[in-house]
């Protein structure tokens, strides 16, 4: 036990460590920063050493109590937990006051879903020109980024860390992430817990891709990114949601949409064709099937509301 050590020194070498031995990226080192930060807040005067499960309890129902929303709780415990994981290891404390320490139950809300025949006219409207105009390449650039969204139920994050084809690791150049391959009809990408999976292009995306291709400038810091700028710089996600947002502003949709949107629109309408869920589980990159599971309720509700519209008995009249 190192008795010179203070609450917020155990914390900088926690994160440290998660920097360079567990390489996590600078987003989540940063969340984990801000709930060990507020952790000292909530026990402020009392050392590590001195926290018990009651505690732990107390702070949590605090949390719900100021509106924090169960997930949030969640997320923070489970870092926490993390946290003073280690400093068990490092001899500072005898036992984790966290563990078993639960957040609230939230009730689980169904994602939104495009119906078919608006995802396909939001996708299918973005990159078309005026009669007689060439399209710009701009519009070029967000026709393929909507149609290969939906297309292969890509996070936006896939989508922007996305290269044209496969690069190795050159300088300070990093491997890619993800990339294309057009001759199978295929897209590699990296998705959460660096698990790579392998997805389907559809023929619609595949034709917008290369419309983009034929006119894409070269990216400026020498890499391969698929999906740039005018300037030649990546897109990043935050890019992507607002180029998506405006485009569906422009075409009227009734509900605002978010990159978010049209990967739970592949996977309500894959799985309303098909009934394969477990495709689906796959193609999505989740490494449970209850996460896929959401999407059965969504195509019951979908089938419901066919009823409600259709049977002339759904409803007393």
């Amino acid at each position: 036990m190192d008795a010179g050590r203070g609450k917020q020194d155990w914390a900088a070498a926690w994160l440290e460590r998660l920097r360079t031995l567990r390489q996590l990226s600078s987003h989540t080192t940063a969340a984990y920063g801000r709930d060990l930060r507020q952790l000292a807040t909530l026990t402020a005067g009392r050392e590590w050493r001195q926290l018990g499960q009651a505690d732990l309890r107390r702070l949590a129902a605090t949390l719900h109590g100021q509106g924090l929303e169960p997930r949030s709780i969640a997320r923070k415990l489970s870092c926490w937990r993390g946290f003073f994981d280690w400093l068990i290891e490092q001899g500072e404390l005898p036992a984790n006051p966290a563990a078993g320490v639960r957040a609230p139950k939230q009730a689980r809300g169904l994602p939104r879903a495009l119906s078919v025949d608006d995802a396909v006219r939001l996708v299918s409207g973005a990159g078309r020109p005026q009669p007689g105009a060439a399209p710009e390449p701009a519009a070029l650039c967000d026709r393929a980024m909507f149609e290969l969204l939906y297309s292969s139920g890509l996070r936006v994050s896939e989508l922007a860390a996305m290269d044209l084809q496969y690069r190795k690791a050159d300088g300070a150049l990093p491997a890619s992430l993800g990339w294309l391959d057009l001759a199978q009809g295929e897209a590699v990408v990296t998705g959460k817990g660096n698990k790579m999976r392998t997805v389907p292009v559809g023929s619609a995306a595949l034709a917008a891709l290369a419309a983009w291709i034929a006119v894409r400038p070269a990216p400026s810091d020498g890499s391969a990114a698929l999906f740039v700028n005018t300037r030649g710089a990546r897109v990043s996600p935050r890019v992507v949601q607002q180029r998506l947002r405006a485009h569906a502003l422009a075409c009227g949709m009734p509900v605002h949409v978010h990159p978010h949107m049209l990967r739970h629109s592949f996977a309500s309408h894959v799985l309303q064709s098909s009934g394969d869920l477990r495709a689906v589980q796959d193609m999505l990159g989740h490494a449970s099937i209850s996460s896929t599971q959401v999407y059965t309720a969504l195509d019951f509700q979908h089938l419901a509301d066919v009823y409600d519209r259709a049977h002339p008995r759904a409803k007393i009249k």
